[in-house]
C-alpha cells in the first residue's frame, strides 16, 4: 500500500509464457481503511517478518498463492471507482500509464479534501473509449442485412485486438531478453505474435488496413529477432517471451508481405540477416535434416510433414525477397531458395499424389490414413486438407497430384466427403462445426483452399465455396464462430473475403478474386485514398462473376495487386446466377 489510495504490485508467472511480469497499480476514489491478504503457498522460511501481523494492515504483501481484500469506511455513497494502470517494466511504469490513460494528476488546491486527484471521470473514459473504437472500425463502410454487418464489423473488431502494444508511455518495454529496453526507434512495440495463424490473412490484411501498425509490429519483430539469443524472428512471441508454439518460421512471411509492398522501408536490408537466420536454425523443428534431405522425416517428428509444406513456403519467401533485390549481397543465396521452394515435392508420394509421412531412409509410412489427424504427419490437419498446401507454387501442385482433371475432382471431395468423428477425435482444433464436407475451415492451415479453383478449369466454383463457408461458418450467435479465432485470422480471412479477394500467397503481393459477400463496401485507406467496392445484385443466387471492373476499365486478372488496392478507386463486381467461365484470362502467380 503506497498510501491510503494507492495499491502497486507485481505478479509472475510460469505458463504459456515462461516468465510473465505483469505489474500494475490501483488507485481507488476512497481511502482504504484496512486490507490484508492470505498467502496459500508453502513458505519454506518466515524470517523476521513474523514479528508483524503481516495479514492485516501491513504494507507489505508478498507470496507465491496471495488473495488479498481491501476494505472500505461506509460512507453511504454506493459508488467505488477503480483505475487500474499496468507494466511490463515495473510500478513506476504502470503508474505513469494510468497517469497517462485517466490524465490523472494531484491537485493540491484540494488537498485538504478528500478528492486529491483530477483526472477523466469513467463516463467520460468510456465515451472516448467508445469514439475511438467508433474511429478505428469507422475505417469501413458497409452495406448489407443487419446480420451481415454485425458479423463484418465483429470481425473487423477482432482482427484489431492482437498483436497489441507493449511499452509503457515513455517507450520502456521488457524484451524477449528480460532486459528492459528504451524504445528510441520511433516506433511501438507490440506481442502477442500467433504467426503460424496470422501470417495467412491477417497481417496481410493490416498491411491494407492498418499499414502504419503493421510497420511497428515488423520492426518490432526485428528488434524481437535483435534480442534473441538464437537471432531469429519471432515464431510465437508474447509478453517479452518466445514460446515456440506451432511449426514454420513464418515471420519471415510476415515481414516479407510488408517489404516486398512497401519498398521505402528503410531498414530492411540490414534485417536480412534475421531473415536468413530463420530459414537455418539447424536445431529447431529438424531444420538440419530439412537441409540434407529435403523433407523432415517422420520418425524425427511426427509432423515433419507439415514442417516440410510450410518451410517451402517460407523458402520461397525468401527467395522472392533476393529477387526482387532486397537482400543485397545475398544474390549467390537466390537459387538455394528456389531449390529448397520446392522440398513441397519430397513428401508427396508419387502412387497416391497426396503429401503422406516419409522416414528418413525414403520409405513412406505404412498403412497411411489420409483422414486421420493423428500421427500420420502433420500438425492440426490430415494429408487431405495439407496436401493442398503449396500457395507458392499452385501450378506445380496441380502437375503433382495428376493435372487438372485431377486437381478439381478432389477439392470437389474435399468439399464434399464425410469424415467420422474418429478421424479428428483427438485434434482439439479440428471439430465437426468447423468442417464443410472434409474441408476444415475451423483451423487455419486450409483458409486458402477454397480459392485454389482460381488455377483450374472451374475457376467459378471459388465463387461459390467462399459464400458457402460464409454462410455456414460465420453466423450472428453467441457460437456464430466455427473456431478458434486465433488473434485475428478467422476473421480476417472474412474481412477479405466479404471485400472479394484473399491472399492465397502473402508476399506475392497478389489477392486471388473470389467474390464480395455485400452490395457495397467503402474502405477508407491511411493515404487519403478511397476504395470503394459494389456488388449491387449479389446474393446466395447471384454468387457468381460476370465480369469486374477497376476504374471503370475491364480487370481480366484472377486477381487484384496491392497497388491497385492501395490505389483505391472504384472496384465493381457483376453477379449472376450461373458462372461466366471466360471473365478472365491471367491466373495467379504460380512459381512453376
Amino acid at each position: 500500500m503506497e498510501d491510503p489510495y494507492t495499491l502497486t504490485g507485481y505478479r509472475i508467472t510460469n505458463g504459456w509464457a515462461r516468465e510473465n511480469y505483469v505489474y500494475f497499480a490501483i488507485h481507488f476514489s476512497k481511502p482504504v481503511a484496512h486490507y490484508g491478504y492470505q498467502d496459500f503457498g508453502k513458505q519454506d522460511y518466515r524470517g523476521f517478518w513474523r514479528r508483524f501481523d503481516l495479514n492485516h494492515d501491513f504494507p507489505e504483501i508478498a507470496g507465491r498463492k496471495v488473495v488479498a481484500w481491501v476494505a472500505f469506511e461506509n460512507d453511504n455513497d454506493p459508488v467505488l471507482e477503480v483505475q487500474v494502470g499496468l507494466s511490463a517494466v515495473g510500478t513506476d511504469g504502470a503508474m505513469m500509464n494510468l497517469k497517462a490513460d485517466t490524465r490523472w494528476h494531484y491537485s493540491w488546491q484540494k488537498a485538504d479534501s478528500t478528492d486529491l486527484f483530477d483526472h477523466l471521470s469513467f463516463d467520460e473514459i468510456l465515451q472516448n473509449t467508445k469514439k475511438a473504437w467508433n474511429d478505428k472500425l469507422g475505417i469501413y463502410e458497409a452495406k448489407g442485412t443487419a446480420d451481415q454487418l454485425a458479423m463484418f464489423y465483429t470481425s473487423l473488431y477482432h482482427t484489431m485486438i492482437n498483436p497489441s502494444i507493449y511499452q509503457d508511455v515513455d517507450g520502456k518495454y521488457r524484451g524477449v531478453d528480460h532486459n528492459i529496453h528504451q524504445n528510441d526507434e520511433g516506433f511501438t512495440n507490440y506481442t502477442i505474435f500467433s504467426l503460424w495463424d496470422t501470417y495467412r490473412a491477417e497481417h496481410p490484411l493490416l498491411n491494407i488496413i492498418d499499414p502504419k501498425a503493421d510497420r511497428d509490429m515488423v520492426s518490432s519483430m526485428f528488434e524481437h529477432a535483435g534480442q534473441s539469443v538464437h537471432q531469429v524472428l519471432p515464431i510465437w512471441s508474447h509478453a517479452g517471451n518466445e514460446n515456440w508454439c506451432m511449426i514454420g518460421y513464418h515471420g519471415v512471411s510476415v515481414v516479407a508481405d510488408y517489404l516486398l509492398n512497401n519498398p521505402n522501408f528503410h531498414e530492411h536490408k540490414p534485417k536480412m540477416l534475421h531473415i536468413i537466420n530463420s530459414a537455418n536454425l539447424d536445431y529447431y523443428d529438424h531444420t538440419n535434416l530439412y537441409k540434407k534431405l529435403g523433407y523432415v522425416p517422420y520418425n524425427k517428428s511426427s509432423v515433419g510433414t507439415s514442417i516440410t509444406l510450410e518451410n517451402a513456403y517460407e523458402d520461397w519467401v525468401i527467395y522472392r525477397l533476393i529477387d526482387n533485390e532486397f537482400a543485397f549481397g545475398f544474390d549467390k543465396m537466390k537459387e538455394t531458395y528456389r531449390q529448397r521452394a520446392l522440398n513441397f515435392k519430397n513428401v508427396f508420394n508419387p502412387e497416391t499424389g497426396f503429401a503422406q509421412a516419409r522416414y528418413e531412409d525414403g520409405s513412406w509410412k505404412t498403412p497411411a490414413d489420409l483422414l486421420s489427424t493423428s500421427n500420420e504427419g502433420f500438425i492440426e490437419g490430415n494429408s487431405w486438407n495439407y496436401s493442398f498446401y503449396v500457395p507458392h507454387d499452385v501450378n506445380g501442385l496441380i502437375k503433382i497430384m495428376g493435372g487438372d482433371k485431377v486437381f478439381v475432382n478432389r477439392l470437389d471431395e474435399l468439399f464434399t466427403m464425410y469424415v467420422p468423428d474418429k478421424f479428428f477425435a483427438e485434434t482439439e482444433d479440428v471439430t465437426r462445426e468447423g468442417m464443410l464436407g472434409g474441408y476444415v475451415h475451423g483451423n487455419e492451415p486450409s483458409h486458402h483452399i477454397p480459392y485454389l479453383y482460381m488455377w483450374t478449369s472451374q475457376p467459378w466454383k471459388t465463387q461459390q465455396r467462399v459464400r458457402e463457408v460464409m454462410n455456414k461458418m460465420y453466423r450472428n450467435h453467441l457460437d456464430g464462430l466455427c473456431g478458434n479465432d486465433d488473434c485475428g485470422q478467422m476473421s480476417a480471412w472474412y474481412i477479405f473475403s466479404a471485400m472479394g479477394f484473399y491472399p492465397v500467397c502473402p508476399a506475392s503481393g497478389q489477392y486471388v478474386l473470389g467474390a464480395p459477400y455485400l452490395p457495397e463496401n467503402v474502405l477508407h485507406l491511411q493515404n487519403g485514398n478511397t476504395l470503394t467496392i459494389k456488388a449491387p445484385n449479389v446474393s446466395d443466387q447471384n454468387c457468381y462473376i460476370q465480369s469486374v471492373m477497376l476504374n471503370s476499365q475491364p480487370l481480366h486478372t484472377a486477381y487484384i495487386t496491392y497497388e491497385q488496392i492501395m490505389a483505391g478507386g472504384e472496384l465493381v463486381f457483376t453477379m449472376g446466377s450461373k458462372p461466366n467461365k471466360k471473365w478472365f484470362t491471367e491466373k495467379p502467380y504460380s512459381l512453376e
